[in-house]
């Protein structure tokens, strides 16, 4: 793996001889990353890389498959997400996610996004709850296109919408980081644009990192490409370079379109 000398922003994560296994099977190779504040970071690579399965070690999602075991140090902000004394539904609060395929709850559009915050406490009354989810509607890109039809289904808007709606669902438990695996495959071109666009906004404000399978997407929207081939982080630098200037053969082959 290597990284360019340019200045960086805070590392929100720092992830030091990560190994993933299923089983017997690893899935995940002694890989090593900083993942930085404010900025959007793509994993890039064939499917079947790993980079899913690492994107779900960030917020231990992992821990809900019983074959699954994590081995190596994932430091939120200096402090060991899988120590012990870590609860793992307030770091999920805190690294929320958006799947690859829309899942609003089969509530109204209103209880969607206001489901985490009275979970987790964030409202002390009634004002504060519209507040907060007005102001997460507004961050998704969609508080207008919904607000006089807030009690309607969630399950009733488009597929855009519904990816947004569960977007606007992350970012109302107030986290720091957004995990979003594939977040635009099961949308149409036109959809895609407007999340690809939210995507970029959001990065001015959160650490955003995504998995996807567009190289093209990978290019248009992330700051920093991670690319993953057979469970190992082959390179990680600049989408610019990346792209451009690859090291790794595995790097040229998979950009170049000889592979993948």
């Amino acid at each position: 793996m290597t990284e360019s000398s340019s200045p960086l922003p805070h590392a929100k994560f720092r992830c030091r001889g990560v190994n993933v296994h299923y089983g017997m099977a690893q899935a995940i190779k002694d890989n090593d990353i900083d993942i930085y504040d404010k900025s959007v970071t793509s994993f890039i690579g064939p499917s079947g890389c790993g980079k899913s399965t690492f994107l779900r070690c960030l917020n231990r999602m992992n821990d809900t498959i019983d074959i699954c075991r994590v081995t190596g140090d994932i430091r939120l902000d200096g402090v060991d997400i899988y120590d012990t004394e870590i609860d793992p539904v307030q770091l999920r609060a805190r690294v929320g996610m958006v799947f690859q395929k829309p899942n609003p709850f089969p509530k109204s559009i209103f209880d969607n996004v206001a489901y985490g915050p009275r979970i987790h406490g964030l409202a002390s009354n009634r004002a504060d709850l519209d507040a907060l989810v007005e102001s997460s509607l507004r961050s998704a890109g969609l508080w207008d296109e919904v607000k006089d039809r807030l009690s309607s289904a969630g399950t009733g808007l488009s597929g855009g919408q519904q990816q947004r709606l569960c977007i606007a669902r992350a970012i109302a438990t107030q986290p720091e980081v957004l995990l979003m695996d594939e977040p635009c495959s099961a949308l149409d071109p036109i959809a895609t644009e407007i999340v690809e666009e939210l995507i970029t906004n959001l990065g001015e404000t959160y650490c955003v990192v995504i998995v996807t399978h567009s190289m093209q997407q990978a290019n248009r929207i992330s700051e920093r490409t991670a690319f993953f081939h057979l469970g190992e982080l082959v390179e990680y630098e600049t989408t610019h370079d990346i792209f451009n200037t690859p090291k790794d053969e595995r790097t040229i082959g998979y950009v170049s379109g000889r592979f993948g």
